[in-house]
């Protein structure tokens, strides 16, 4: 299993919002090279995010499934890549004075990953979710930024 956390300097609800818009998970999600459909009702459980994933021209289409939605606290997902699998991703969002504290736990369920599992398998995916949370961050801090600047308004001439 591998575990991140990170401190995110934004509030649960503007993370959440970055979450339950499946077709930005591209933004953020390392690996993503485009977000093929996202079911109209995701997040909520059933719902199913296809995306393609790979580096160069190596790619691989994904599916995620939510397993466990709870608004802007808890999203469980089972992503789905057929032939290496499917892992369990898990994402707990816990507020953390005005902002989140978020943990993120993947571990595989079936297929070859389950007998790479290990040390080096998880230290690599422990990267790559560790660079995964900087990107949703930074997204979630610059949309509270933009959020929280008003914008400039037009002066007349006389």
């Amino acid at each position: 299993m591998s575990r991140n956390r990170r401190l995110i300097l934004s509030p649960p609800s503007r993370v959440w919002n970055l979450l339950s818009d499946g077709l930005r998970y591209g933004e953020w999600v390392s690996g993503t090279q485009q977000v093929i459909a996202a079911d109209p009702h995701w997040p909520e459980v059933g719902a199913r995010l296809r995306v393609r994933v790979g580096v160069g021209p190596v790619t691989l289409d994904d599916t995620c499934v939510v397993r466990i939605c709870e608004p802007e606290r808890r999203l469980e997902l089972e992503a789905k890549a057929d032939p290496f699998g499917a892992a369990r991703i898990a994402m707990n969002l816990i507020p953390w004075g005005e902002n989140t504290l978020f943990l993120l736990e993947w571990h595989p369920l079936r297929g070859p990953g389950t007998r790479m599992h290990g040390l080096p398998v998880d230290y690599l995916v422990s990267i790559r979710n560790g660079m995964m949370l900087t990107k949703l961050a930074r997204i979630a801090v610059r949309e509270r930024r933009a959020e929280a600047t008003p914008a400039p308004t037009a002066r007349g001439t006389s």
